[in-house]
């Protein structure tokens, strides 16, 4: 069992990431004003304690290692729990994977340009080392990522440092509150600093594992979102105090371009070289578990059992890499293209996890209706405001994504993937059907 303050240690361990070195550009780009910028931030913090209690009393009364696929079949039936799986082996795993190769890309640029494209080419060729490695059977220690978790905390320690004691004036900012964005880009803005906070669902169910049992859950959430929220909050007034918020708005690599302005040259490569090799740990984690998602999809589904192949003496799916892969290339590639390949690929994911997340907001009162008899070692505090918060931001936050990104070419992407799921449903729906009939008949 875990002690309290070591269930903390891990969930922050688990939420901080990467994100936290670029969303702070992209979230002051969209508010362009101090004062929205940090009310974003706190409300961000908000959403994610509704989230992570909802998941504690799902986690607690239905535990299973499928998760979220495990509630969703629950609540809804195994179509939907299908949609999920595709969804999140070949939009939400893959969109993370080219997402986190961009943050790599750009702090790598930082340390070693490439010229033009750098970024791109960075981000393509880890994501083509890691999926060799891991379909060698060669996988990064997990004693690493404590290693890397310190590397990130003090490359943020650095940060908030830098920003307010070793950084010269940026000039006079305007007022907070000074200039209100259009309610549809604050949506936007929530989205980035959701991303940057995820993780909050692995939360809820280290907590649920504490010592002291379910009354120690809600102390444990809290007090590590808490936490969490005042680092992001540091970091992020840290940044508007060495940059300015046109600065923050305008910069790829906000804390290499601070410690920049800081300690000059030396500062900017070593927050890049930081930021870096974080960032490894947590695409490599990704792409093991998105191979697996896609593995499971395999064996589950016998239309998609090429996916499903396991090669025994390597410890590896090495089918489902290679799919992923391909599609994490395609993706960075198409990233090229845009303006930003990290926004675009937040684009791309963003509709559908949000949309799939609300369904799991809705799942806590169905199974509350379809299942009064279960036991519930945890029910969710102020039941139904908790849930009724969580389920209307992922639809606030689904419908955002969806208008700002409509005209955008990787909703188009990742609506054609789920459309093309949906057909595979309905195949592999007619294809059991009429094998029912053939069974019949004889």
């Amino acid at each position: 069992m875990l002690r309290p303050l070591g269930a903390v240690a891990i969930i922050v361990g688990i939420v901080i990431g990467a994100g936290i070195f670029k969303t702070p550009s992209m979230v002051a780009s969209v508010t362009g004003d101090i004062g929205w910028l940090v009310l974003i931030w706190c409300a961000g913090a908000i959403i994610s304690l509704a989230g992570a209690l909802c998941y504690a009393e799902l986690s607690t009364a239905y535990p299973h290692a499928g998760g979220d696929y495990h509630f969703l079949s629950l609540a809804y039936g195994k179509n939907i729990s299908f949609l999920y799986a595709w969804a999140k082996a070949m939009v939400i795993n893959t969109g993370s994977i080219a997402l986190l190769a961009f943050v790599f890309g750009d702090y790598m640029s930082k340390v070693i340009p490439l010229g033009d494209g750098s970024s791109v080419i960075w981000a393509a060729g880890i994501i083509v080392t890691l999926t060799l490695i891991n379909i060698i059977g060669l996988h990064i220690s997990s004693h690493l990522q404590s290693v890397l978790t310190g590397l990130e905390i003090t490359g943020l320690v650095v940060i908030i440092i830098a920003g307010f004691f070793f950084t010269a004036p940026v000039g006079p900012q305007p007022d907070a509150f000074s200039a209100t964005p259009p309610i549809g880009l604050m949506g936007l803005a929530l989205v980035f600093v959701l991303l940057t906070f995820g993780g909050w669902n692995e939360a809820a169910y280290i907590s649920s594992e504490v010592k002291g049992g379910v009354k120690t859950i809600v102390p444990v959430i809290i007090a590590s979102l808490l936490l969490i929220t005042v680092i992001y909050l540091l970091v992020n007034l840290a940044l508007l105090s060495g940059l300015g918020i046109k600065g923050l708005a305008d910069s790829k690599a906000p804390g290499a371009d601070l410690l920049k302005a800081a300690f000059g040259p030396l500062g900017e490569k070593a927050i890049g070289v930081f930021v870096a090799v974080a960032t490894l740990t947590s695409i490599n984690a990704t792409l093991i578990v998105g191979a697996r998602a896609n593995y499971a999809l395999g064996k589950d589904w016998p239309t998609l059992r090429f996916l499903g192949s396991w090669q025994a003496h390597r410890g590896s799916p090495t089918a489902a890499y290679v799919s992923q892969g391909a599609i994490s290339l395609a993706l960075v590639a198409f990233g090229a293209l845009q303006t930003s390949g990290f926004e675009s690929m937040v684009e791309f994911t963003a509709p559908v996890f949000w949309s799939f997340l609300c369904l799991v907001g809705i799942a806590v009162f169905v199974l509350r209706v379809r299942d009064r008899g279960a036991h519930r070692p945890f029910r969710i505090p102020l039941y139904p405001l908790t849930p009724i918060v969580f389920t209307t931001s992922c639809g606030y936050l689904a419908y955002s994504s969806v208008t700002y990104a409509q005209s955008k070419g990787a909703l188009h992407i990742s609506l054609g993937v789920m459309l093309f799921g949906v057909a595979a449903l309905v195949i592999m729906m007619l294809g059991a059907r009429g094998a029912r009939a053939s069974s019949d008949q004889t």
